[in-house]
C-alpha cells in the first residue's frame, strides 16, 4: 500500500510538471526549473506523507553492506516497490484521462512531446541519465534526514528534485507516468518504446542511488568493529 502510494504521489508531481511546461513562453531553461520545482511535490509527499519509493529505497543498499538485512529482503523490497509504484503511478494516468485535462489542446501536445522525447534516449543516455536522477534523488532524501521540521524537509527536498528535472535525468517512476499517458493519447513508441526507457533507466536508478549515494556514505562512515 506505501508503494502503491509512493506511485499516485510521483505521478501527480509528474502531471503538475506537463501542466507547468504546456504553453510556457519563459524559455526552455526557464521553464525546466519552474517544472522542477512543481515536480518536488512528488518526493514532498513520499518523505513529508510517507511512503515507499523505489528510487529511494535504493538507499538500502547501506543496511545491505553492513550486514544489516539479506540480500534476499534487498531484492524483495525493491521489487515489491518498484511493481507498486508502478501500478500506482499507471492509476493516476487512468485518473487523469478520465478527467481530460490534457486530452486536447496544448496540454495534449505537451504530454505527446514529453513521452516521445523519453522513448527517443539512446539506451546509454538513458542508463547515464538514471544514474545522474537517482543520485540527486537519494541525496534530496538524506538531506531530508537533517531536518525535523516538515519546512526543513521540504526545502532539503526541492533543491536537488529541481536540479535533476530541470537537467533532463530520468527517473523511472515518474517515467511510468509520464509515457504510458501519452503513448495513450498518441504517441509514437507504444510498449516497446516504454520497455526500452524504462530498463535503462531503472538499472541506472540503481547505480546512481545505491552506488554513488549509498555505497559512498557507507564507506565513509563504517565502523571498525
Amino acid at each position: 500500500m506505501l508503494g502503491l502510494l509512493a506511485g499516485v504521489f510521483i505521478a501527480l508531481g509528474a502531471a503538475l510538471y506537463t501542466q507547468v511546461l504546456t504553453g510556457s513562453t519563459l524559455g526552455a531553461g526557464p521553464t525546466r526549473l519552474l517544472g522542477g520545482a512543481a515536480f518536488s511535490l512528488g518526493l514532498v509527499l513520499v518523505v513529508v506523507g510517507g511512503a515507499e519509493l523505489f528510487t529511494g529505497n535504493n538507499l538500502i543498499v547501506m543496511a545491505w553492506a553492513d550486514g544489516k538485512i539479506s540480500s534476499g529482503a534487498l531484492l524483495r523490497n525493491w521489487g515489491a516497490s518498484y511493481v507498486a509504484n508502478g501500478c500506482g503511478a499507471v492509476f493516476i494516468v487512468l485518473l487523469m484521462l478520465l478527467s481530460g485535462l490534457h486530452n486536447t489542446g496544448p496540454a495534449r501536445d505537451t504530454v505527446i512531446a514529453i513521452a516521445e522525447s523519453k522513448m527517443q534516449i539512446p539506451i546509454f543516455q538513458a542508463f547515464a541519465r538514471g544514474i545522474l536522477c537517482n543520485a540527486l534523488v537519494c541525496l534530496a532524501v538524506w538531506l531530508s534526514f537533517a531536518s525535523h521540521s516538515v519546512s526543513g524537509k521540504i526545502l532539503a527536498i526541492m533543491f536537488p528534485i529541481t536540479a535533476f528535472v530541470a537537467l533532463g535525468f530520468e527517473h523511472s517512476i515518474a517515467n511510468f507516468y509520464l509515457i504510458p499517458v501519452g503513448i495513450v493519447l498518441g504517441a509514437e513508441g507504444g510498449i516497446s518504446g516504454l520497455v526500452s526507457n524504462l530498463i535503462p533507466v531503472t538499472l541506472g536508478n540503481i547505480v546512481g542511488g545505491g552506488g554513488t549515494v549509498a555505497f559512498v556514505y557507507w564507506i565513509i562512515y563504517r565502523r571498525s568493529v
